[in-house]
């Protein structure tokens, strides 16, 4: 079993109810055709356990950020997608909507080279959510989440941000935690999960993934902030066509 506790003060500031929505969402994915923790039992108000607390089954598996195999691991990443996007969706209110992250503050991180590209993306990012064919997301899908076990996928775990949103949510969230291998490895990510769901990806999911950072991003190291920037600069150009 694995217990897992909301420790840190800042949490339930943020976001008071997450626990109870990660319980609701554990309930609701016992129907995603991928293993998955099951809900065992929960302790929301911390009456027992003196803060928020979800107790859930055990996966076996690791997590491999240094794949020997890239494109098997990329696509065992992007063969997950379809089947977490492709569930039936719950009744209203079982699982939230997808917003993006809120920040602290807005003004572009003060090792920018382009200030204008982060003022238009935190416009497009607090702008209407596109499309009207939202899906069940996993809301924090990165390598860090899957696990493996003998060269295959044997679960996903993490599920407190489940929401209902576009599809290209989950590939942007993945998409800014691979800029570290390379765009050409972010890139064969993005069109292997094209060919697997048949959508195209829609680079306002990178926009809304970046903003949704900018707190963090503030102190990003020097080796990782041009492609960041670089990446919300090509979204943002995308974007005005």
């Amino acid at each position: 079993m694995v217990l897992r506790r909301y420790v840190r003060p800042e949490t339930p500031v943020d976001d008071p109810g997450i626990a109870d929505h990660e319980a609701r969402a554990l309930d609701f994915v016992d129907q995603v055709p991928i293993p998955t923790p099951r809900l065992l039992a929960t302790d929301l108000a911390g009456v027992e356990t003196g803060v928020p607390t979800i107790l859930m089954s055990w996966l076996p598996g690791r997590v491999e950020w240094e794949p020997s195999n890239v494109d098997g691991w990329l696509r065992g990443m992007t063969d997950l997608l379809p089947k977490i996007h492709g569930t039936p969706l719950p009744a209203p209110g079982v699982i939230r909507p997808f917003r993006t992250y809120r920040q602290h503050r807005y003004d572009p991180p003060p090792w920018t080279r382009w200030p204008g590209v982060w003022q238009r993306g935190v416009e497009i990012a607090h702008g209407p959510i596109p499309g009207d064919h939202h899906v069940f997301l996993h809301r924090d899908f990165h390598p860090g989440n899957v696990l493996w076990r003998r060269g295959k996928v044997s679960g996903l775990v993490d599920w407190q941000a489940a929401s209902i949103g576009p599809a290209s949510v989950d590939v942007g969230h993945c998409r800014s935690n691979l800029l570290s291998y390379g765009t050409e490895v972010v890139d064969r990510f993005t069109t292997l999960w094209e060919q697997a769901s048949g959508l195209r990806y829609d680079p306002w999911a990178d926009v809304s993934t970046i903003i949704g950072c900018l707190d963090n991003l503030r102190d990003e190291p020097p080796s990782g902030r041009l492609a960041v920037e670089e990446t919300l600069a090509r979204a943002v150009a995308e974007l005005r066509g």
